[in-house]
């Protein structure tokens, strides 16, 4: 069957099942464009390529599969580089097809050509530059192997326009197998039962989940696993939702912005059982002093991302899900059961770190932020997927909207990309029609891709966006407070948007809160408005994130109140 190279691409997006593709058209990549428009494949036209490819990034969280994003070359490829290093920081399977210059012209500074392979290079599980029509099958297959496979990530294809325009035979392919590249599922066993070894002598265990878990669809094997271990379970930022939020055995975020009581477990414990973690510099504080009484199990799909940052006492390379469910079955085996007095005593002085310095604020005559998210999280139960921008407002959805399943917070974790939440949010929306989706945003973040708003109004998506609108970049103006002397330096946003009229000058609802009695109100009308609606509440405007570990620092030594 003669094909040309753009048909092509649309016949594998059909095979990987693809049924969205989110970004902008232009004149490299319009033959590609002009091909989607003869596809059923849903198209949700951007205003930026930022925008886009955050839009994917959302799309493949919610959904769970790969996010699909299309941009012309140039500026349009250069546009995606913050929303695919944002992608490939936290792991997100994403295929980028970004079109290029004819392949004669390359190497020319031919009008709108950029070297977006050597771009991205840093930033990608894996890119192409694809200068043969007979290589493109095998190229966009092997993309969305790769994304999706092992430790997930973004992988870009770079298409010359007069790939997409010559035509060859094609066939359906089978799945690509590639020699260079196979990734470790399951777990070797003698690793496994080393680990059990420890399990059984372990006094004060931690569990600690970061996002790999929720990427492997580990959730109710993690959960099982720390119900038989009658083990506490503190997690990253992008590890919220990886186990019930509510649960009592829940000890919160570990690290700079962490809970007491996760701070303070970790540093304590004899034994901490990592899954799907890279043990980065905000969880772990000065990294000689972390976790010093503990030897540590530490459970990853990534072998490179085992003793990067923190030595291990018993590494398992392996997917998180297959590692667990061995492991519980092994428990099961060996008749594992808990010693009942060491066991009481952990959790009770567990218990009493969280009396001692529970999350709290003191909401007066001013709007808290944290009232706000807490009161978001009551109207809606607890059941909407919530996205973050990057900064103050991250943190405190991340402290006080409880998630008790995977899939429901969405935000930049590893590269804490400003501008993503809005975007997220939409690709979210697209993935979860039925869904109410909410971004819990600041006034400085949301601006970065406002523009957003038109592509939410033009395909009718009801997203909701709830901005703690302090008037400051607000997680940079915390940090001059503490250690600048209070030099605000260009963090007062002395002119901000009035966001009532801007959400309807898009054709939106537009709604503002200035007291703390209308925050309630506010959140019940905006949740109600079946379109998208922007909350603007005007927050205390020094409000800062407590708990807060100076960069550093042990994660013990906590600043703990305004």
């Amino acid at each position: 069957m003669e094909l040309t190279g753009a048909k092509i691409i649309m016949e594998i997006l059909k095979e990987e099942g693809v049924d969205t593709v989110f970004g902008i058209t232009g004149g490299a990549a319009i033959e590609m464009y002009d091909e989607l428009a003869k596809t059923d494949i849903r198209h949700i036209m951007v205003r930026h390529e930022q925008g886009a490819v955050h839009a994917a990034d959302g799309y493949a969280r919610a959904k769970k599969d790969v996010g699909v994003c299309m941009v012309t070359s140039g500026p349009g490829a250069t546009n995606t580089v913050s929303g695919i290093a944002s992608a490939y920081m936290d792991s997100i399977p994403l295929v980028v097809f970004t079109a290029q210059v004819p392949t004669s012209l390359i190497g020319n500074d031919a009008f709108q050509e950029v070297d977006i392979v050597g771009i991205t290079r840093p930033c990608t599980k894996h890119n192409y530059l694809v200068r043969s029509i007979e290589d493109l099958a095998r190229t966009v297959k092997e993309a969305f192997y790769i994304a999706r496979s092992g430790r997930p990530g973004p992988v870009l294809v770079d298409i010359p326009k007069d790939i997409s325009q010559t035509t060859t035979n094609y066939k359906p392919s089978p799945r690509p197998s590639l020699k260079s590249y196979n990734p470790t599922y399951r777990p070797n066993i003698r690793q496994l039962r080393w680990a059990m070894g420890l399990i059984k002598e372990a006094r004060k265990p931690v569990i600690f989940a970061g996002g790999g878990v929720i990427l492997s669809g580990a959730s109710r094997e993690l959960t099982k696993f720390a119900k038989r271990l009658k083990a506490p379970v503190a997690g990253t930022l992008m590890g919220l939702g990886a186990f019930p939020g509510t649960d009592k055995l829940w000890l919160g975020m570990l690290g700079m912005h962490g809970t007491y009581r996760a701070n303070m477990s970790v540093q304590s414990c004899d034994l901490l059982i990592g899954v799907g973690v890279r043990f980065d510099d905000r969880v772990t504080g000065k990294l000689g002093t972390f976790a010093p009484y503990a030897k540590i199990i530490h459970i990853d799909i990534d072998p490179t991302s085992i003793r990067k940052n923190i030595p291990v006492t018993v590494p398992i390379v392996g997917d998180c899900k297959i590692s667990l469910a061995e492991l519980n079955r092994l428990m099961t085996k060996e008749s594992f059961t808990v010693d009942k007095k060491s066991s009481k005593l952990w959790l009770d002085q567990i218990e009493e770190w969280k009396k001692t310095m529970p999350l709290s604020y003191d909401q007066r005559k001013t709007i808290k932020p944290q009232h706000v998210v807490e009161k978001l999280y009551e109207l809606t139960n607890g059941n909407a997927i919530i996205t973050t921008e990057v900064g103050q407002n991250q943190m405190w959805a991340a402290q006080y909207y409880h998630f008790d399943q995977p899939n429901c917070f969405i935000t930049s974790g590893g590269l804490g990309c400003m501008g993503f939440g809005f975007p997220a949010a939409i690709g979210a929306q697209v993935a979860c029609p039925d869904k109410l989706v909410v971004d819990i945003a600041g006034d400085g973040s949301i601006q970065m891709n406002i523009q957003e708003l038109a592509t939410a109004m033009q395909y009718k998506l009801p997203v909701k966006i709830v901005i703690l609108n302090n008037r400051y970049l607000g997680m940079v103006r915390q940090w001059q407070e503490l250690f600048y002397d209070k030099r605000y330096a260009s963090t007062d946003i002395a002119h901000a948007p009035d966001f009532v009229k801007l959400a309807e000058s898009y054709g939106g609802v537009g709604m503002r809160a200035t007291r703390p009695e209308e925050v309630e109100p506010v959140l019940k009308e905006g949740l109600n408005t079946p379109g998208l609606a922007i909350m603007d509440f005007l927050v205390e405007r020094e409000e800062s994130v407590y708990p807060m570990v100076p960069a550093g620092a042990p994660i013990t030594d906590m600043l703990l109140v305004n």
